[in-house]
């Protein structure tokens, strides 16, 4: 194993020490490992706050930052933050008019984020959570109830942090984070697995023709091995697995996210969106708006996942809101 890092035991501190020395628009508590503005919440201002285990970024300490999150809590490589850090943000960002929890859906980040929202509670802080769980390639599986939450975070936590930006009160902002959710579908494909820097080698075999179809952004199974193939009929795969489990139609807007699982250099990238793209407008899909590049990752797993949100007018106003983090800005 080749990486750069110092130990594997304290990659997230030597992290986010550099986060700190990268980003003076952050602030970053390192004894609670809570990322936060460098400037205080407005009053009247509901707070965002999302988090989970390290290895995904930019998620979720790079969308933090102006019409988008209030603070991020990273846990250790792929396992959760903790209640504490989680109630220490709260504290740090919470300026009385109630704070959102967005929460990839894995079991550790959601009993630890509604130990932490009882724990604020009691504090007299209101807190609600929205709960991610986008990806179409699993149905409950050994990491999760339910689906796993994986690309559309990325759409929540933009369209949530422009409206919160504008002052709206807390039950509407929770409502339009949970409906980008369920208008947003994911699916993955993975060529190689990760390597953990703990585990010191990848996290499962992938013989050199195979690729593994509906992988988990910590290398979960997917749904099943498969030949490898062109870009193209691994896009269609993509495609034709999230439109059978939200069918569009002819004419139909979307925000749509080629995004890089972290070893999958940009060009190729650009060659599955261009795929994506030619299938989406077969069908009379129209693209509104999209992102392709590194914006969850698996650490350096080559991959990449499809994620595709069926957007109304207000998403797509709220998209298009100014933003200012390390990883999204316009």
């Amino acid at each position: 194993m080749k990486k750069f890092i110092n130990d594997p035991g304290s990659v997230l501190r030597d992290a986010l020490a550099g986060v700190a020395a990268a980003h003076p628009s952050l602030r970053v508590d390192s004894v609670n490992r809570v990322i936060t503005r460098a400037t205080s919440t407005p009053p009247g201002k509901v707070a965002l706050i999302s988090g989970g285990g390290s290895g995904h970024e930019p998620l979720h300490g790079g969308y933090v930052g102006t019409g988008m999150l209030d603070a991020a809590c990273p846990g250790e490589i792929f396992t959760s933050p903790v209640p504490d850090q989680m109630l220490a943000a709260v504290k740090a960002v919470d300026s009385g008019s109630g704070v959102v929890f967005i929460v990839k859906n894995y079991t550790g980040d959601v009993m630890n984020f509604q130990l932490a929202a009882e724990l604020a509670a009691d504090d007299g802080v209101a807190v609600e959570t929205v709960l991610v769980d986008d990806d179409v390639a699993v149905q409950d599986s050994t990491w999760t109830a339910g689906r796993r939450g994986t690309g559309a975070t990325v759409f929540v936590e933009k369209i949530t942090g422009a409206l919160a930006e504008q002052g709206a009160p807390l039950a509407e902002v929770a409502a339009i984070g949970r409906e980008v959710n369920a208008a947003s579908r994911s699916f993955a494909i993975a060529l190689t697995a990760c390597t953990t820097p703990a585990a010191g080698r990848p996290g499962f075999d992938l013989p050199d023709d195979e690729v593994e179809i509906g992988v988990g952004i910590h290398g979960e199974p997917g749904r099943r091995r498969g030949p490898f193939q062109p870009a193209g009929e691994l896009a269609a795969s993509m495609v034709e697995a999230i439109l059978a489990d939200m069918p569009l139609s002819e004419g139909d807007q979307t925000i749509v996210m080629l995004n890089g699982l972290g070893a999958t250099p940009l060009i190729e990238l650009y060659v599955l969106f261009g795929e994506v793209a030619a299938r989406l407008a077969d069908r009379g899909i129209v693209i509104a708006r999209n992102l392709v590049g590194n914006h969850i990752t698996s650490l350096d797993m080559a991959g990449a996942s499809l994620t595709i949100c069926h957007a109304t007018a207000q998403m797509l106003t709220l998209w298009d809101a100014p933003v200012h983090t390390p990883a999204l800005h316009w």
